[in-house]
């Protein structure tokens, strides 16, 4: 097996989970771990056995592939400098800070022919993979993403933050343009809005109810979704799936019983599941489970739910 040579860019505390799986992975050769604190990076790549690099810059041109896992602000130059390096690249979510910054990295991923696979983690809970051929027409969804504080996150709004796993989600999952959304959040403990809540509506009919809270004293991370046949429960924490479907029967008269089944789903890795996945799409040339594409239909859904809090505060 031909090995890609690697590296991690931002080796805090995702990024450390980063590097050690492609340490392990057969496939990868684990060239360096990068970060700016040069304590942090002796320390990670040392736990990797790897070279400790505190510019990325001296990448170009020794490695074909990097995770991304800066800041958010600075994925957008961080990103072009390596597709434009001809390196391919896995970059944490929000993609970048605005829509034409990630139609850009789109663009010279597709002229060089590379893979541009962006985080959205979630995609890779075994909950959630256990969808394909549950799912058919979702007509109503609600989702909850609350957790406690975590100043790792507040560099963005909660939209960015924890919001825009459950959008990347329900739009992989309607698959129709957005029609209209309606939004409100407020600020709590930072000066962005850390308790969000938005109503978006399909062109296809399908309205989903999200909220995300980055101030709740118990995290919580579940999605429920209704089609003409079924009520589907998701619970992303403990990888649990719940699948409600009519039965032949009534309970009432007129009205028909529920037949109910569950499956609980071992804890997987996600993250060594995106890196596998973002791998074999480099040697297979084919697409990633997660585009550049994807991520910015998530990131620009994410902005506007952010623009509507902005025009209500009048900022």
């Amino acid at each position: 097996m031909d090995k890609i040579k690697t590296a991690v860019v931002g080796v805090g505390y995702l990024g450390r989970f980063h590097a050690q799986k492609y340490a392990a992975l057969p496939n990868s050769e684990l060239l360096a771990v990068v970060d700016a604190n040069a304590e942090t990076a002796a320390r990670v790549a040392g736990e990797c056995k790897t070279t400790a690099l505190t510019d990325y810059r001296e990448l170009a041109g020794k490695v074909q592939a990097v995770s991304i896992v800066v800041p958010t602000q600075r994925h957008y130059e961080v990103a072009k400098f390596f597709l434009e390096s001809g390196i391919h690249v896995l970059l944490e979510k929000p993609m970048t800070v605005t829509v034409a910054e990630a139609d850009e990295l789109i663009a010279i991923a597709a002229r060089n022919k590379l893979v541009l696979q962006v985080g959205h983690l979630e995609r890779f809970n075994s909950a959630v993979l256990a969808l394909d051929g549950v799912l058919s027409e979702p007509r109503f969804i609600e989702s909850h993403r609350l957790a406690p504080f975590n100043p790792r996150g507040a560099d963005v709004n909660v939209v960015l933050d924890l919001m825009i796993h459950d959008i990347d989600i329900i739009q992989s999952l309607v698959r129709s343009p957005i029609k209209h959304i309606d939004a409100d959040g407020v600020s709590v403990l930072t000066k962005e809005v850390d308790i969000a809540n938005a109503r978006i509506k399909f062109e296809n009919g399908c309205v989903a109810n999200v909220t995300a809270s980055r101030v709740s004293m118990k995290p919580q991370r579940k999605m429920r979704i209704f089609q003409s046949d079924a009520y589907i429960s998701v619970d992303f924490q403990d990888k649990i799936l719940s699948v409600h479907r009519k039965g032949e029967k009534e309970m009432f008269p007129g009205i028909p019983e529920i037949k109910s089944e569950e499956s609980i789903f071992e804890n997987s890795d996600a993250i060594k599941a995106e890196i596998i996945a973002f791998l074999e799409a480099i040697s297979s040339g084919g697409k990633p489970p997660v585009t550049g594409e994807d991520g910015r239909a998530a990131l620009a859904t994410a902005i506007h739910i952010s623009e509507l809090f902005q025009q209500q505060t009048g900022a």
